[in-house]
């Protein structure tokens, strides 16, 4: 890229800019947690391109850190959202310098009025044995670390009516807990869990449960007190 539009760049990055691509660096860990740790993630700046990384998870395996520079895929594909306003993110098979295969996948991140701030990049190292990679993607079942029930429905009632049965049986399984308090528990562990967060769970709680709105409503004050 030709100095004159690298200058241009510094001059337009607002504080706007930065937040913005400051509210991807979560979602950099939470990608890079989920598929393992074979999975690189960076976002890269349009502030300083010899400096654009300013997020990186995993960096070990292209040996980058923060205030490494922009790669010429990137360059290609700020060229390409420039002349063009679009770009579609495509996956590509490319090398580190090491070696190493990685399956990659780029996009620009735009701001306000389509302005390009940065990019989101996702690397995947191929070259650790396949095993080993697939290991990372499977729970141990062993210690059952990892290992959470969650509820995919189309339809919040059926999310109340599951979430309220879990926190049931995890009630009446629980030894320690009276006859007298079981509600009030189950209510404790729903309102822990943000169930009633949606607007029909208190009555559909205290429907199945036997008792009055209010009753719940009690419960959930003591808790918060």
């Amino acid at each position: 890229m030709s100095p004159v539009i690298y200058r241009s760049f510094i001059a337009e990055y607002t504080n706007e800019d930065r937040e913005f691509l400051n509210s991807y660096f979560r979602l950099a860990e939470t990608i890079a947690d989920f598929i393992g740790p074979h999975c690189e993630v960076v976002i890269h700046s349009f502030e300083s391109l010899e400096k654009s990384v300013v997020k990186i998870v995993n960096g070990h395996h292209t040996g980058r850190k923060v205030g490494s520079p922009i790669t010429d895929v990137g360059l290609k594909m700020l060229r390409e959202f420039e002349q063009s306003g679009e770009v579609t993110p495509k996956c590509y098979f490319t090398n580190s310098k090491d070696g190493d295969q990685l399956k990659s996948t780029t996009c620009v991140l735009a701001g306000k009025n389509n302005k390009p701030v940065g990019l989101f990049c996702i690397n995947m190292n191929l070259s650790h044995p396949f095993p080993e990679i697939i290991k990372t993607l499977m729970p141990d079942v062993a210690t059952r670390t990892g290992i959470v029930s969650e509820n995919f429905s189309s339809n919040a009632t059926d999310v109340i009516e599951q979430a309220l049965k879990h926190a049931i049986q995890k009630i009446e399984n629980d030894q320690s807990v009276n006859l007298k308090s079981k509600n009030k528990q189950i209510t404790k562990v729903l309102l822990e869990n943000g169930l009633f967060e949606l607007k029909d769970a208190t009555a559909m709680v205290a429907n199945r449960l036997g008792i009055t709105r209010h009753a719940i409503y009690k419960y959930i004050r003591e808790f918060k007190s």
